[in-house]
């Protein structure tokens, strides 16, 4: 359905923002598989976290579901059960991928796939791996979902990322669980590292060293009570309206502060962002803290190497305050967003047009000029959360009343964001 977005004068006030998904699909995964009942709180409520919770139950694991808190009955590495249907993963690339690790090591057969554009997904980077372990993996033209999985006796084995992939990365560490002997990961550039910080949370002895992270097979998982950090990813929105929007103030409490993640903190106080952080500390391995952002003019800048694989999922919202910066933004390297929910590159351009902003595009990415002004205009989020947020921060500083189309997408990570950031508006 569509949603109205008016221009904003100023936006204030204090926001706690939803569990962060990464964390939250890694958790309940593992805690399936953990030796007991684990406790989580402030597990994400978005669609595409509740979809791993729905393959957990189709699985045989007990899932008791509560807004704040969200209990898991682990039934320990063998304790998974043959699903009677087809496992249903959503729009969620992050649940299909992992979870797959996990499925390749069972004693029996089954199909995962999700809605069309999950379907369109490719799947050959944890194919491959997963072959080379000893599994047989059906799929759709030889990589795309749904697929069908052959449950077997995993060997160890030492992979080297072809591309950055963190979600390459857990699928085989997850499915080196189940091996005998030492599974090895080796990561050219370095991703976000919550598999490791989790995997060492539930227990599991990790050897990490000079690009490599090792697993031995065959450990037990200890349950556990967690508290999943406030999403960065969802904070870079409000994060971006605020530098949009002129005297903006916001304090965003409880957000995840890992430092594979904080690149963006990082990236934005060089363009001359006002962000202070305050009362940081840590939970379950993870670094939270409060976020202050004030309106600050931004120069805008050059996205590329291993900055790309580090701010994959900002860079909509990024590109959004790129049109408004001094010097506007350049952004290399970025391949990958082509094969997410959407081509982001081409709906990134698509809404940008809508707007009257121009935009250059190129098959890793584009350039945005910097100094321009949002018009107005009926865009779209093509079915993907984060263009639809991203554009509906656009349409804060537009002359006019602005409405994207499929707005619900936002649901898959961030409910209520349209409520929310009207709330702040003001």
């Amino acid at each position: 359905m569509p949603e109205k977005i008016c221009p904003a004068r100023r936006l204030s006030g204090t926001v706690v923002l939803p569990g962060d998904k990464s964390i939250s699909h890694r958790y309940a995964m593992l805690a399936a598989i953990a030796d007991g009942p684990s406790t989580i709180h402030n597990y994400s409520q978005g669609a595409d976290c509740q979809s791993t919770l729905g393959t957990m139950a189709d699985l045989g694991i007990t899932v008791e579901r509560a807004p704040e808190t969200t209990m898991i009955h682990g039934a320990g590495l063998e304790g998974l059960r043959a699903p009677a249907r087809m496992l249903d993963a959503g729009n969620s690339g992050s649940t299909i991928r992992m979870l797959a690790g996990i499925l390749a090591a069972q004693p029996f057969d089954s199909s995962i796939g999700g809605d069309d554009s999950l379907n369109r997904r490719p799947m050959r980077r944890i194919m491959s791996p997963l072959a080379e372990m000893g599994a047989r993996i059906e799929a759709r033209d030889g990589q795309f979902p749904p697929l069908t999985i052959h449950g077997s006796e995993l060997y160890p084995i030492e992979y080297t990322l072809p591309v950055a992939s963190a979600q390459v990365k857990t699928c085989v560490l997850f499915a080196g669980l189940f091996a005998s002997g030492i599974t090895s990961v080796v990561e050219p550039i370095r991703t976000r590292d919550h598999t490791e910080l989790a995997l060492q949370e539930f227990g599991v002895e990790l050897d990490i060293r000079r690009g490599a992270i090792s697993v031995a097979g065959r450990q037990r998982l200890s349950p556990r009570e967690l508290t999943v950090p406030g999403d960065i990813s969802a904070a870079a929105f409000l994060l971006t309206a605020a530098l949009l929007v002129p005297d903006s103030d916001l304090v965003i409490r409880g957000v995840g502060l890992n430092p594979t993640r904080s690149t963006l903190l990082d990236v934005l106080a060089s363009m001359g962002a006002q962000i202070k952080v305050l009362d940081i500390q840590q939970m379950g391995g993870e670094v939270v803290g409060d976020l202050r952002i004030q309106y600050s003019p931004i120069r805008g800048g050059t996205i590329s190497g291993e900055m790309t694989a580090a701010l994959i999922d900002e860079i909509p919202a990024l590109a959004v305050l790129g049109a408004a910066s001094e010097e506007g933004l350049k952004v290399r390297d970025a391949a990958e967003l082509r094969v997410k929910e959407t081509d982001r590159i081409g709906t990134i351009a698509d809404n940008m047009r809508r707007m009257g902003v121009d935009i250059d595009v190129h098959p890793d990415g584009f350039d945005i000029a910097g100094r321009q002004k949002f018009h107005a205009a009926r865009l779209d989020s093509f079915g993907d959360h984060r263009i639809g947020m991203a554009f509906a921060v656009a349409a804060l500083a537009a002359g006019g009343e602005s409405w994207i189309d499929n707005s619900e997408s936002a649901s898959v990570s961030f409910p209520g964001f349209y409520d929310l950031l009207r709330s702040l508006a003001n």
